[in-house]
């Protein structure tokens, strides 16, 4: 039986990837005509809901002394690392408008959050003309 610290290890690191499983059924279920628009709005749901709150990226937290912020692992492109703080200084990015640049500029800082900002928005998209059917043309 596996404790919460081997939890991880079952997949062998692929347990936090899991939203990249769901991407491939949503590009899936645009491809198969039959799944219809409430499957689709599911899985972009799914995959969206994990691009921001599970999905492991660099934290990126502004840091002193550091140009590019903190360099922990974080779990979704709007939590921030293990710290407790940066968990409020990446929320705050968002909230104040000065600093939402900086948060902007954090989502393609590297091939990880790259992926994970992709698939937040593309899923944002797929949603959106499954909600809205005379959206795409």
């Amino acid at each position: 039986m596996a404790t919460s610290g081997e939890r991880g290890s079952l997949l062998g690191g692929l347990g936090q990837w899991w939203g990249i499983l769901a991407g491939a059924l949503l590009i899936a279920a645009w491809i198969n005509e039959a799944a219809g628009p409430a499957a689709i709005i599911a899985l972009s749901a799914v995959v969206l809901l994990w691009s921001f709150f599970q999905a492991p990226v660099t934290c990126g937290a502004p840091v002193r002394g550091r140009k590019d912020g903190c360099r922990n692992n974080a779990t979704g492109i709007l939590m921030g690392c293990h710290i407790h703080q940066h968990r409020w200084q990446k929320l705050k990015m968002l909230i104040f408008r000065r600093r939402v640049r900086e948060f902007c500029s954090g989502l393609f800082s590297d091939g990880k959050g790259t992926l994970v900002t992709l698939a937040a928005a593309g899923s944002f998209l797929s949603g959106l003309v499954a909600l809205i059917p005379g959206v795409a043309v």
